[in-house]
């Protein structure tokens, strides 16, 4: 009797909690977010820019950097970003989802940020493995936002002009390099309807479901491999390995053609890239395997250091990059882009009712953000993870380079904040061998868990 007592308190605790946190959260869409219309908006190595449809058939704007022949195409306009950030899959704190096992928790309210964060990471990394980058959702445009007066209108005209007013004339900034404008293109019913499929079962993969491979309860599951349980804060070191796992334990058969790096104590050793890259496919074949790469930094000491500003507009600019988990301190967000000195991200701190995705045409409007969000690098905490995809070695080997060009030339001091070195990790003696396969975390990176877990900051 008292034990089933003690379940009931329980269970009208978290109730209680989860009536108070969809309050608290219900707040996340209804903030106005202002852009400039004179300064280009970079969403994940895309570049876009407010101006006039005369002005944006332009030709191509100079990077503006000394002694290279690269140009950014400044393209698209308030409905062009619109359609490609509401496309990206977002992912948020939900309630009244199948229980947590071993905990009488229906909810991630208050604590599941940065797992969110995370899963809006890795959607990225398989998006662009399924379907592209130059892939949108058809129904983009015709999500809604409560708030009347930032995105949402009954019409692209009125909607653009509303967006449009809140525009604020600034400097007119340096443009980043390496970022190209593809044309949209036309698509046949056939692959229309072959690309939803695909969204649907990407999305799929993260519902909040013991079942779904990234789902929070899966997720929560590889975190009790470094200490974790559900409720308890996760920093981003410690969410890409439990990403790292997930994906390697994914038995989907779509889901075997890709596998996740993370790169340790700041390091990216190259053969143990392309080793976990190459699949057996036969006694003297071999193929590709797509690759995620996870990389935790840290942009300062107690605040983000400013100098760090170039390096992380440089990466979001990059077309391998899939986007930052990060936030300020408390709160974590992903972000996908930036305006002059601020960060634009999506909020996972938004409580949303749970949704089924075992069912045939679940709704999708509420795993993609209306509205976007703007934040001031100053405001960032150092604590981060970088993600990169790259769709075979060879693809690897320039981004790489890329990335290498970026970190050279945002970097003041003599030590760049990661670094890319040829061979394996086990050659510099930094690691261990794991001595059990069947743990999921070796001890080394039990160490390093634990390690990130009392450095990071806390999330709510």
């Amino acid at each position: 009797m008292e034990a089933s007592g003690s379940d009931e308190v329980d269970k009208l605790k978290t109730k209680f909690m989860s009536a108070w946190n969809n309050m608290k959260y219900s707040w996340v869409l209804k903030t106005k977010t202002y852009f400039s219309r004179n300064s280009p908006v970079l969403l994940l190595g895309k570049c876009y820019h407010f101006k006039s449809e005369e002005e944006n058939e332009a030709a191509p704007v100079g990077s503006g950097r000394a002694g290279e022949n690269e140009h950014a195409v400044l393209y698209g306009n308030v409905e062009e970003f619109r359609r490609d950030f509401i496309s990206r899959i977002w992912l948020t704190y939900r309630e009244e989802f199948p229980q947590i096992e071993g905990s009488a928790l229906t909810t991630d309210c208050g604590w599941g940020c940065t797992l969110r964060t995370g899963q809006m990471l890795l959607a990225q990394g398989l998006v662009l493995h399924f379907l592209g980058r130059a892939w949108t959702w058809p129904d983009a445009l015709d999500v809604e936002n409560s708030d009347s007066e930032s995105w949402t209108s009954h019409t692209v005209k009125k909607l653009t002009a509303s967006f449009e007013a809140s525009l604020t004339g600034e400097r007119t900034p340096k443009v980043p390099s390496s970022v190209l404008k593809e044309p949209r293109r036309t698509v046949s019913h056939d692959e229309d309807g072959r690309n939803e499929l695909c969204h649907r079962k990407i999305i799929s993969w993260f519902g909040d479901s013991p079942l779904a491979c990234f789902g929070l309860h899966q997720l929560i599951e590889y975190g009790k491999k470094s200490g974790k349980t559900a409720g308890d804060w996760y920093g981003p070191a410690v969410v890409a390995h439990i990403l790292r796992k997930a994906v390697e334990e994914a038995r989907h058969p779509d889901l075997q053609g890709i596998t996740i790096y993370v790169a340790q104590d700041c390091t990216v050793y190259k053969a143990d890239v392309i080793n976990k890259q190459c699949i057996s496919a036969g006694l003297e074949n071999t193929k590709d395997k797509a690759m995620i790469l996870l990389v935790p930094v840290r942009l300062g000491g107690e605040r983000t250091n400013m100098d760090y500003l170039e390096f992380v507009k440089g990466i979001l600019s990059l077309e391998y990059c899939v986007g930052i988990i990060g936030g300020k301190p408390k709160q974590s967000y992903y972000f996908a882009g930036f305006q002059d000195d601020s960060l634009i991200y999506m909020d996972p701190h938004y409580c949303q009712s749970f949704v089924d995705v075992s069912i045939k045409d679940f709704p999708l409007e509420s795993f993609h953000c209306p509205s976007p969000k703007k934040m001031s690098f100053r405001k960032m905490d150092p604590s981060c993870t970088v993600g990169f995809y790259c769709r075979n070695i060879q693809d690897f080997e320039r981004a790489s380079e890329e990335i290498t060009k970026v970190l050279k030339a945002s970097s003041r001091e003599k030590y760049p904040l990661f670094t890319f070195v040829k061979g394996h990790a086990r050659d510099y003696d930094f690691t261990s061998t794991p001595t059990n396969e069947d743990d999921l975390f070796s001890e080394d990176e039990k160490k390093r868990l634990k390690r990130f877990s009392t450095e990071e900051f806390v999330l709510l």
